[in-house]
């Protein structure tokens, strides 16, 4: 057993909340801009005082709807500058938010509704509306439905206009209350409601201020695009509040590249698949202006760079590639984005070589839901590519002898709602047991290696972590997604999915899955990838989809990581076809 950790740098008081920055921030800092809010118009500064009035406002509507203290709120939304008023709002009057990604089906909705016991619903549109709408009478505790694309706002700030805001400050909840439940993806059965405190979330805002002192910092900005009912998005948006570095909210990525060049952001916060499409357009672009050789050329010499930038004539050839390629590549950014942060999944090393040498470090940490997010991190201090960096303040990372990893600190959650059986299993002894497998170096610095419940176990008794060829096989520009199978079977074999966009560029949409021209192409990536590992280990066989894994088809959560069980559902006859022969 092996275990580093790291004091905290500033304990969370029993006293505090999640809220009180909200107050303190209009009062010391009224007329900093705390948010750029899009309109119509462009974005619009949204100042402290003014948040903290929206916030204000919205909060005593909850307490004259009649919502007590600790009573669950749900927002069904996508990331909106309300999602981020409502949330403090419920903290504000003392209740728990209850965040439901915007995508989900109504038996996902009933089911989260139902088992969280939510007394009011906030949803967003017209159809989401008619979701909840659809299985409320299953909900006999819901007794409030607003709708943000209808009068929800004007609706809330009326009916509170006659509470005294001392009736609001009164209910100030403390740091071991509960904030917020947040349904874990379910990856693996049923979501479960995670439960954090004000104090696992004000340790984790503390513990991201710690790490990154010169992103969250006043003066600075930051666009959030991933869903907020993700834990990591939450989180990090969490800390640019207190950091007093200006939010902005993107509802719909797909204007994310003009959107970004209006903002203009400091930093990203994505999960790995942002930061391959954004390499993969990159390359798409310049290919489509004759300038593919070059952009690969370039890519070359950014990832050699970020390995050892030593040598003056790799600096003179990263010169030369600063004004052809990787200035294009910070300009699809904004411009004046310095660094980003990845988490949700594992990112690669080549991808983080690449962005890296181009001027855009993209820092991987690690956590979970039940760790409020990120519980280590790369860092503007210290980063080793390929790691997920070291435990943040106040946290305590443990690889136990059978290599899983468990963690400690003031972030991790208490347990899971309602579910005491499930909580027995992951908390021992104040550890949290991941089912993550991984390895810390002699600084600290944790490595992930696969995880027990992904294992493939072959017939011949070979276990295989699919992370790390999965991800190799996704580094070819053509590749969108990569799972391996091979569960008590003879080898590893991979399902493979292909991106439209790329083949549109080389000119091979029309080519069928079964083309000798693709496939050949998908076994340059393969063979690549098998020389990371042993023969037995390898990608053995594989087979092109004629279409691509889709949420919608439950074969990815919303933050995009594979449902290895429903995909194997989904896709049998193609995994049954790849052992046929």
């Amino acid at each position: 057993m092996r275990e580093y950790s790291v004091p905290g740098s500033a304990p969370v008081g029993d006293g505090e909340n999640l809220a009180d920055v909200v107050w303190s921030n209009a009062a010391r800092f009224p007329d900093g801009v705390a948010f750029r809010r899009q309109l119509d118009r462009g974005w619009a500064e949204v100042t402290a005082a003014q948040f903290a009035a929206h916030v204000l406002a919205l909060a005593k509507g909850l307490v004259a709807a009649g919502l007590a203290p600790g009573d669950r709120v749900a927002l069904v939304s996508r990331t909106r500058y309300e999602w981020t008023v409502l949330d403090f709002a419920i903290w504000a009057a003392g209740c728990v938010s209850v965040p439901v990604y915007e995508t989900s089906s109504a038996e996902q909705v009933a089911w989260i509704l139902a088992d969280s016991g939510a007394r009011a619903v906030v949803v967003e549109t017209g159809a989401h509306r008619a979701t909840v709408e659809r299985v409320v009478d299953r909900l006999a505790e819901v007794g409030w439905i607003w709708q943000l694309d209808g009068s929800a706002v004007d609706e809330l700030t009326a009916l509170g206009s006659g509470v005294d805001e001392r009736v609001v400050r009164a209910r100030a909840p403390r740091a071991d209350d509960l904030a917020t439940l947040v349904y874990t993806s379910g990856t693996t059965g049923r979501p479960k409601g995670v439960m954090l405190t004000h104090r696992n979330l004000l340790a984790q805002a503390r513990a991201d201020l710690a790490a990154f002192p010169t992103l969250l910092r006043p003066g600075n900005s930051m666009l959030v695009f991933l869903p907020l009912a993700h834990v990591f998005a939450r989180t990090i948006a969490l800390a640019c509040v207190y950091a007093r570095t200006t939010l902005g909210h993107l509802p719909d990525v797909k204007t994310l590249t003009d959107d970004l060049a209006s903002f203009r952001p400091t930093f990203v916060v994505a999960v790995p698949r942002v930061f391959e499409k954004l390499h993969a357009t990159a390359r798409q672009r310049a290919a489509g202006k004759g300038l593919g050789g070059v952009f690969d050329a370039a890519e070359r010499v950014a990832v050699q760079y970020s390995r050892a930038p030593g040598s003056l004539a790799l600096l003179a050839k990263h010169l030369v590639a600063d004004r052809l390629v990787n200035a294009r590549v910070r300009a699809a950014l904004g411009g004046r984005c310095r660094a980003a942060i990845s988490g949700g999944a594992p990112l690669g090393e080549h991808l983080a070589h690449f962005f890296r040498g181009v001027g855009v470090p993209v820092y991987e940490g690690y956590g979970l839901t039940e760790t409020a997010a990120a519980i280590c991190v790369n860092t503007e201090a210290a980063t080793r590519v390929g790691t997920v960096g070291r435990p943040v303040a106040g946290a305590a990372v443990r690889v136990l002898d059978d290599g899983e990893i468990a963690l400690r600190g003031d972030m991790v959650s208490p347990g899971y709602w309602n579910n005491r059986e499930a909580t027995a299993e992951v908390l021992v002894d104040g550890w949290f047991h991941t089912g993550d497998l991984g390895t810390i170096d002699a600084d600290g610095f944790l490595r992930i290696t696969g995880r027990n419940k992904e294992i493939i176990v072959t017939a011949g008794g070979k276990n295989v972590s699919p992370a790390a060829l999965e991800d190799a096989v996704r580094r070819h520009p053509l590749v969108s997604q990569c799972m391996l199978v091979g569960d008590r079977q003879p080898y590893i074999a991979a399902l493979i999915t292909l991106d439209p966009d790329e083949l549109l560029t080389r000119g091979w949409a029309r080519l069928s899955p079964e083309s000798a021209t693709l496939h050949a192409e998908i076994q340059t990536a393969v063979d690549a990838a098998n020389t990371l590992v042993s023969r037995a280990e390898g990608i053995r066989r594989f087979t092109i989809l004629a279409t691509d894994f889709t949420e919608a088809a439950a074969e990815l959560t919303p933050s995009l990581k594979l449902r290895r069980d429903a995909i194997l559902k989904t896709r049998a006859a193609d995994v049954a076809a790849l052992y046929a022969r």
